[in-house]
């Protein structure tokens, strides 16, 4: 099938300009008239957005954009628009340029004969696959406003949460940016100077100093390899991490390091439980809701143990033994995921299971700068200790050879 794009006239006159998907323009024109429009002009349809995937390189459509523009869509669709209609309106008032072409990619596939699912999974860096799958299984239950508002507001949650924790790390980044200026200020600038002192003595410089020297010395010559190195680096750490092993002992190590590790781990709990309790009241399948929360979930130990879940519930074992052999999820949410498997109550359930685990990400988070904070003044402490070591030390040596 070839799109193709038409103009046309209608019955009081109008131009219409669109476009149609069609083996042949014989097609589309017999389609326009059955239509009850007269075609005056067909032709294959050019893709306006063939560079895109070039320039979202450069540019992406951030996740507070993506919020806007699926509430807005659900307000549209709630108050009766046509979908199409409705896309049009959040095109005009779209800021940014990515997501108005984005959008109108969306309206021309629509307007060819696509379901808007298979039109947003045309473009995976904006809508993935959680989004699209929920859409479908709203237009299959025939309630997309419905399915809507719950995206907007698993995706407004999402926003708050990051929001939290980008305030709360403020004064951490603070503090590490702090120590590197002033580290390299002083590699830079106060040790070349020290260094033409002492090179007039033929005493010995003690082994911090001679550290220091070594890093200005290698700074200032060989910045440029640094850099490069740096990269090389960076770049291997992504490869090794696409790996299903390296992805593996990466997610591993996350959910282990201090303070950020029980931080990370609550998060995906909430996201496990918000998601899953969403797509129930949606009427999407168990099975396929493991699926799609594996996939989601961002951690490939959490999403084994979501794997395993599905496997007990496939079998007819329900939610709870996996859950409690995963040591992930604390005695209390088993037993009320086990009692909402009972009581037939179990998107209801999983959403509380998901707002204890909220509470627990906020609390988590308030305190963050507290529990940071010693590990900041420890670091911070051995930076400046050696730091002071490396300049005083060489300066007691000298006094101690003045004296004599």
């Amino acid at each position: 099938m070839i799109t193709f794009e038409y103009k046309a006239r209608d019955s009081s006159g109008k131009l219409q300009q669109g476009t149609m998907g069609a083996d042949s323009e014989s097609a589309v024109a017999i389609r326009l008239k059955e239509m009850g429009y007269l075609p005056i002009d067909i032709s294959p349809a050019q893709e306006k957005l063939k560079f895109l995937p070039f320039f979202n390189k450069w540019e992406r459509v951030s996740f507070s954009e993506l919020n806007l523009f699926t509430r807005q869509l659900f307000t549209l669709q709630k108050a009766g628009l046509p979908l199409l209609g409705s896309l049009g309106a959040l095109k005009e008032q779209s800021s940014t340029q990515i997501l108005k072409g984005i959008i109108d990619h969306i309206i021309r596939d629509i307007q060819a004969g696509a379901k808007l699912s298979d039109a947003l999974a045309k473009h995976p860096q904006v809508f993935n696959t959680l989004y699209v799958n929920m859409i479908k299984a709203g237009e299959a239950g025939g309630r997309l406003a419905e399915v809507l508002e719950r995206l907007a507001t698993l995706g407004e949650h999402e926003e708050m949460i990051r929001m939290r924790i980008q305030a709360a790390m403020r004064y951490p980044l603070i503090v590490v940016v702090a120590i590197m200026i002033g580290f390299l200020v002083l590699i830079t600038i106060v040790v070349p100077r020290f260094e033409k002192l002492y090179s007039q003595f033929s005493t010995a410089l003690p082994l911090p100093t001679q550290i220091l020297l070594g890093i200005n010395y290698t700074i200032t010559h060989f910045w440029w390899l640094l850099i490069i190195g740096m990269y090389l680096l960076f770049l291997l750490f992504r490869k090794f991490t696409i790996t299903s092993e390296g992805r593996w002992w990466w997610d591993q190590l996350k959910l282990k390091v201090p303070v950020f590790g029980p931080l990370f781990l609550k998060l995906c709990m909430s996201r496990f439980g918000r998601i899953t309790g969403t797509l129930l009241q949606s009427g999407v399948p168990i099975l396929q809701i493991l699926d799609l929360v594996a996939e989601g979930i961002g951690n490939a130990v959490i999403a084994k143990t979501i794997r395993n879940i599905k496997t007990s519930v496939n079998k007819g074992n329900g939610m709870r033994e996996p859950m409690k052999m995963s040591g992930l999820f604390p005695p209390l949410v088993v037993q009320m995921v086990s009692v909402g498997e009972e009581s037939g109550k179990l998107d209801e359930l999983l959403l509380h299971v998901s707002d204890y685990y909220d509470s627990q990400v906020d609390y988590t988070i308030k305190n963050l700068v507290s529990l940071i904070e010693p590990i900041l003044i420890f670091i911070l402490g051995i930076a400046v200790l050696f730091m002071a070591l490396g300049i005083f030390l060489p300066m007691w040596s000298l006094m101690d050879l003045f004296k004599k």
